[in-house]
């Protein structure tokens, strides 16, 4: 029986993940037989499950399978109880860092506002051992404004390059992988080379921050929350690794949910933890109040690459954008106009089904778009499955809703606007175009062995 969304006439999906799952289980199980008994023990090993047909052997390896696995609460208590012993050197600065997407969730849940709900996840992350809290947000201002950058290049360069455009987005790992995996040279080249949130904050904490506490890179154990299990994954890319200190830029991925799994092991709830103050990147400062960007649940590319090529191409300034919706929800478009001809057309396409609209549009030569916003997860980053499931996997709608109402209450804040931003490209980056900036804020995608056609999918 084939899954769900699976591009082969054959899936061995099913067979697969029992054996790998089997394989990690006991790699897990022989690790717990050499350490301290602690309190994870108490919590319930999670499975992981890569809905969107990403663990099959087509998209993931064995190795990967295992690797994925073993990002769960275990890895943050394996680094808690190593910091308790007595040798020093075997000690880690446990650092978290919080995707905004997954902020609502907190909020929505345990009924508190935003700036409190992000206090007491920082309070408890803290009693726990966590020594550092940050939140991502100054990441994404960075691959928004790259975004901007290169989207702008491309649309100049359309007529003399190639695959100038489309540009797809490239903050979703599910949808990247499929690209590179499925998709292969039809798509890759037009994907935007600027990192993904995640990306550019390991490469904040593992660098920028490590050198500002007189650190090597792998002293530091970095975690990331995030809304979405395929985050899991992007933090094994070899791209994001650091051979000289054998590091990868993110050690661990727990999502929103498993966050709560262990405070309902340890039977707290949000409202009775203190109030702690969100660190940064700066040393003393502390955070001010959360801010967001625009986009209605997720980090909002579509609307802030749109604002800025509007300004930049054609000097028109963009206040609003009327989204209109195509074949359903997840499926909209966005134009501008001028002199009567349209001259940008954007579109949001979240979901595979979408996506797969989307790339079938691109191969028959019909393709419109200028650029697309593509997230893998129906109803974007806020509905991604590592949070606001019911126990049975399906979406808890009226959570959900909640999220949406949380998200947009944010004050949204650009990404041109924020000091500490500019105060980084020059003392971190060597100034805006710099090739450090290349090197740092950049990365490559490319076609991997191709598996399938992606005209064999079936929805």
């Amino acid at each position: 029986m084939k899954c769900e969304n699976c591009t082969k006439k054959e899936c061995s999906k099913n067979q697969k993940n029992d054996d790998k799952q089997n394989t990690s289980i006991d790699a897990l199980s022989a690790n717990d037989e050499n350490e301290e008994k602690s309190e994870f023990h108490k919590l319930a090993s999670a499975k992981i499950f890569l809905s969107d047909c990403l663990a099959c052997d087509n998209c993931m390896t064995s190795e990967e399978s295992v690797r994925i696995f073993q990002q769960n609460q275990k890895e943050l208590f394996r680094i808690l109880n190593l910091n308790k012993k007595c040798d020093t050197s075997k000690h880690k600065v446990l650092a978290v860092s919080i995707c905004p997407q997954s902020l609502p969730y907190f909020a929505a849940k345990f009924n508190l506002c935003v700036n409190d709900a992000v206090k007491r996840l920082c309070g408890f992350l803290k009693s726990l051992g966590v020594h550092y809290v940050f939140d991502t947000t100054i990441a994404a201002d960075f691959s928004i404004l790259e975004s901007q950058k290169e989207f702008v290049q491309r649309y100049r360069q359309r007529n003399q390059e190639e695959h100038a455009l489309p540009m797809f987005a490239s903050a979703c790992p599910g949808w990247i992988r499929y690209a590179e995996r499925v998709l292969t040279n039809s798509v890759t080249p037009h994907i935007c080379t600027a990192k993904s949130p995640q990306q550019i904050m390991g490469s904040l904490v593992k660098g920028y921050f490590a050198r500002q506490q007189n650190l090597f890179p792998d002293k530091i154990f970095h975690i990331i929350v995030a809304p979405c299990y395929d985050k899991k994954l992007e933090a094994l890319w070899e791209d994001f690794y650091i051979p000289l200190y054998n590091s990868q830029d993110v050690d661990c991925v727990l999502t929103s949910g498993e966050i709560v799994q262990i405070m309902e092991q340890k039977n707290i709830s949000m409202k009775e933890v203190a109030e702690v103050a969100v660190d940064s990147l700066f040393g003393e400062i502390k955070e001010e109040d959360i801010v967001r960007h625009d986009g209605r649940r997720s980090d909002g590319y579509l609307e802030h690459i749109f604002k800025h090529a509007a300004k930049e191409l054609f000097d028109m300034d963009v206040k609003e954008i009327t989204y209109k919706t195509l074949k359903n929800k997840d499926f909209q478009e966005v134009t501008l106009e001028k002199d009567g001809e349209t001259v940008l057309r954007f579109a949001a396409a979240y979901g595979f089904r979408n996506i797969q609209n989307v790339v079938l549009k691109l191969k028959k030569g019909k393709f419109l778009y200028h650029f697309v916003e593509v997230l893998a997860c129906p109803g974007g980053c806020l509905n991604g499955k590592g949070q606001a499931q019911t126990e049975d996997g399906k979406p808890d709608k009226v959570l959900l809703s909640q999220m949406e109402e949380v998200y947009a209450a944010i004050p949204v804040r650009l990404p041109e606007t924020s000091i500490y931003v500019q105060k980084l490209y020059q003392d971190w980056l060597e100034g805006t175009d710099s090739k450090k900036v290349q090197e740092t804020l950049h990365t490559k995608y490319c076609a991997v062995n191709q598996t399938a056609s992606s005209m064999d999918i079936k929805w």
